[in-house]
């Protein structure tokens, strides 16, 4: 049945609904909305736009319900396409709503807000061809604007038709040619023609484009630092690209002085010192002998033209011999007398030559000596800081190079020396931390931040060094001093997307065995990352009409790969290998369920709390005042929270994008119950996978755990895929090895060979890892022969052994074989094999403890389960001991 028609004085009354809504009317609308359908029941635009008016009054499913109906009355009305597609979007189903909105303008093409609004869900789904279109009808639409001109040049660039956009941009700039002396979006936009002519390889009208805009000459380009950045970046390109010896020995000349006004700006940027040597033909990171000298004198030239570090620095790196001795002395004593905490940060680069190390060494062995004594020579008295700090560099040396006991040492004299110093503690707590020992590390740390309450980078480290102690609560509690008072600080942490808690919150609960919470925080980094996504959707339309070009282009580039980023690919590997631990044993998910004892006890203490906070007085069992005070804060809490809500709802009104948002939905699963009892863990695993082996196609973590899934699942050509990548990254690592002997073991093990085509391309290259007249047990012993010293290869060899179906006792003794030369075992590889046995549930894992932890003697790692507890309680003393009335930070949250 066709949607009926209004009558004339209706048409007008529709017409007066679509401005109350545009003008934020929306009580009123409601009301004109509820007149027309009181005559036309069955009117499908007037129900969508109703609908729509309920999603923004809070009333969500009432008005989604509405909408949706009003769509099947009429699907061939724009308004109710369009109605459907802001209710999409708003729930961030980008590709859905593109979908509504391109069928909304099958009905009315020209529309010019559903134009835009396509325009800007084509760029955030990256449809690139289809935004050149829409950009065109705009233009079309409206070619006086602009603004459209220069979205259509953004859609041609974006889609990699750069000639056209260079054209758009040209025709633009001919009728922009009376803006005034100062028009910020006419620069950027000259700007952003230039990086085109250069993403096209016309350096040369790039250069000369960029010198005839030059603001010194009366150009329009305001922004002259990047415009000289771009200069010298075209120069060089423009050397690279020619022969002409005269052209590039002028290239040459000019770049120099280019460079050397950007070093006069800024004497301490060391990119532009490795620009300038580079324009010499000197690759910094490849210096020769040929052009050390000649590298070291560009570099002179500027050591006493201000008190620049970035050169000297430098020189460090380009020098060598007697040149290096003479220039590392007067670097370290200048850093020293200041008292720069960061000094071995900055020297760590040149501990890759050995002898540069060993020079370093020498030199602070040299200097500690001569500012220890108690009379040093003439004129050469220094401040007891300077001895301090020397110290405090010469213990972060030695825990850099693994002689923990030699840095603790040093450590002891300098806290004896200067006490209230936090930094000392935090070098302790690093050096206790790599000798395997989380507990005196956290201890450590948190004394650093006893002595300094106000510094927020102090407290971010005790909270991160007691996750990794295995001691979640009180890091909350840590971490609580800094966040917001009115919630919890994981939820504020997670507000704040701060992923370095987030990673060490989920790995803290992974070691623990809480794989619930473990995979509840890995998720929350996939939501960070997910928001990332969605918070770009706002600059499409506002970049381009402030012309803000260069920067946003490189803003999309960056959200292509934000993924790539190391804590999403830790969160990524993490997760899939939980999922991989709970398919291979069905038991592990619901052994993590508590039982109903303990559930009903926690709904008991639940409604307990309930019960107090309804009366503002604790618990009637005589609770005490912290408890009293717990309760309080909770009412403080449940109030705040009602005024947000109240507030949102207020607001709701104020913004068409704010009043769509569907509200925060309430967590269902708070402690990660319900995703450790997946059906389809395999399936959860390969979703949060997809993508990754393309975006970082050389992290040998996604190529195992995207080979863990696929083997799982029978997807053999994807899973011997990864192990071809993986040989080509590093062929000769210990879990390459397992997972090949793993994929022949489980191909042989098959009922029957897999059919052609698959079957004989899969037999192929698995021969291709390991050839088919080699056993499993040759293989195994020749990679442990080829590695003998190194004790993850002889777990690798274990774990192969396994596969081979070799008694318990056989891989028990190899793994033993870590314990004796000429394997050298260190206190992670050694917890490594600690844990393979435990999970082997082989009765000598206890006597592997003990011997290693006679062996490591820094190394709290391989206590029992009753030392490491006392050893929680001596960490959680110092915390206790403040008292509940220590006094906050003063400080803005």
């Amino acid at each position: 049945m066709p949607p009926p028609t209004l009558a004339q004085k209706d048409k007008k009354l529709f017409a007066d609904l679509l401005t109350q809504y545009e003008n934020k009317q929306l009580s009123k609308g409601r009301k004109t909305a509820d007149q027309i359908l009181k005559k036309y029941p069955d009117h499908g635009e007037t129900m969508c736009m109703k609908g729509l008016i309920l999603v923004h009054l809070g009333l969500r499913d009432e008005g989604i319900n509405l909408v949706k109906e009003g769509m099947r009355k009429d699907l061939s009305s724009h308004i109710c396409w369009h109605v459907w597609a802001l209710i999409q979007k708003s729930e961030r189903k980008y590709e859905d709503a593109l979908k509504s909105y391109v069928q909304a303008l099958k009905f009315d093409k020209d529309n010019f807000n559903i134009l835009r609004d396509t325009a800007v869900l084509q760029t955030q789904t990256r449809q690139f061809e289809g935004l050149v279109e829409t950009r065109h009808n705009l233009l079309r639409l409206r070619p006086f604007n602009r603004h459209h001109w220069v979205g259509l040049a953004v859609a041609y660039q974006l889609n990699g038709n750069l000639a056209e956009a260079k054209q758009i941009l040209e025709y633009l700039e001919g009728f922009l040619r009376n803006v005034g002396s100062y028009d910020v979006e006419f620069s950027e936009l000259l700007m952003y023609h230039i990086r085109i002519l250069e993403d096209m390889g016309n350096f040369q009208l790039a250069l000369d484009m960029l010198d005839s805009n030059d603001r010194d000459k009366g150009g329009s380009i305001l922004d002259r630092t990047t415009g000289t950045e771009m200069k010298v970046r075209l120069l060089a390109k423009l050397k690279e690209s020619h022969v002409d010896d005269e052209k590039k020995a002028a290239w040459t000349e000019q770049a120099d002085v280019t460079w050397r006004w950007l070093l006069s700006q800024n004497a301490d940027c060391y990119e532009y010192y490795k620009g300038l040597l580079a324009n010499e033909g000197i690759d910094l990171a490849n210096v020769t002998d040929e052009n050390r000298e000649r590298a070291l004198g560009i570099l002179r030239t500027f050591f006493n033209v201000k008190p620049a570090t970035a050169p000297r620095r430098l020189a460090l790196d380009v020098t060598t011999g007697q040149d290096f001795i003479e220039l590392i002395k007067p670097y370290l004593t200048n850093a020293l007398s200041k008292g720069i905490p960061s000094l071995f940060a900055d020297l760590k680069p040149l501990y890759r030559d050995l002898t540069k190390r060993q020079v370093i060494e020498d030199t602070v062995e040299e200097l500690r000596t001569t500012y220890a004594s108690s009379s040093p020579p003439a004129g050469n008295s220094v401040e007891p800081t300077t001895y301090l700090w020397t110290l405090y560099l010469l213990a972060q040396h030695h825990s850099f190079l693994g002689r923990h006991k030699q840095a603790l040492e040093i450590l002891d004299i300098a806290i004896a020396h200067t006490p209230t110093l936090p930094e000392l503690y935090m070098v302790r707590a690093r050096v206790l931390k790599r000798a395997g020992d989380p507990y005196g590390a956290a201890k450590a740390m948190d004394t650093a931040r006893l002595l300094d309450g106000q510094d927020r980078f102090v407290n971010t480290k005790t909270g991160k060094y007691l996750l990794r102690a295995g001691m979640p609560d009180k890091a909350d509690a840590i971490f609580s001093l800094f966040t917001k008072k009115d919630t919890t600080a994981a939820a504020d942490l997670e507000e704040m997307q701060a992923l370095h808690y987030l990673v060490e919150q989920g790995d803290s609960y992974r070691q623990a065995g809480k794989l619930n919470l473990a995979l509840k925080k890995y998720y929350v980094i996939q939501k960070v990352f997910d928001s990332f996504r969605e918070d770009q959707y706002e600059f499409h339309q506002y970049s381009v009409r402030k012309t803000i070009l260069n920067v946003y282009t490189e803003m999309l580039k960056w959200e292509d790969n934000v993924r790539s980023h190391p804590s999403f690919i830790h969160a990524a590997v993490a997760t899939v290998q939980i999922w991989v631990a709970l398919y291979d044993d069905s038991t592990l998910g619901p052994s993590l369920q508590p039982s109903d004892a303990a559930s009903e006890t926690s709904k008991k203490a639940l409604n307990k709390a309930k019960k107090a906070a309804h009366k503002g007085q604790p618990e009637a069992d005589g609770a005490n005042s912290k408890k009293g005070e717990s309760t309080r804060r909770s009412v403080t809490f449940a109030l705040s929270s009602l005024r947000s809500r109240l507030l949102s709802a207020v607001t709701a009104t104020q913004s068409e994008d704010r009043g769509l948002e569907p509200p925060r939905r309430r967590d269902e699963d708070p402690e990660g119950l319900k995703l450790v009892l997946d059906k389809d863990p395999l399936e959860c695993a390969d979703k949060y996978l997809a993508g990754l082996t393309e975006l970082v196609p050389r992290s040998l973590d996604v190529c195992f755990a995207t080979y863990d899934v696929a083997v799982r699942r029978k997807k053999y050509l994807q899973a011997v895929k990864m192990l071809i990548r993986a040989r080509l990254l590093d062929p000769e690592h210990p879990d390459l090895h397992v997972r090949i002997a793993h994929l022949r073991n489980t191909v042989s093990s098959l009922p029957e060979p897999l059919p052609a085509p698959i079957g004989p391309v899969l037999a192929e290259s698995i021969t291709s890892l390991l050839p088919e007249q080699v056993s499993l047990e040759l293989f195994n012993s020749q990679y442990l022969q080829k590695h003998s010293s190194s004790p993850m290869a002889v777990l690798a060899h274990a774990k192969v052994a396994q596969i081979s179906k070799a008694p318990q006792e056989e891989v028990e003794t190899i793994l033993f074989t870590v314990l004796k030369q000429p394997v050298e075992l260190d206190h992670k590889a050694a917890f490594s094999v600690l844990s393979y046995l435990k999970d082997m549930k082989s009765s000598r894992a206890e006597e592997f403890r003990i011997a290693c932890n006679d062996r490591f003697e820094l190394s709290t790692l391989f206590k029992s389960a009753e030392e490491i507890a006392t050893l929680q309680r001596w960490v959680a003393e110092q915390e206790e001991s403040q008292g509940d009335d220590r006094e906050s930070p003063e400080t803005d949250v």
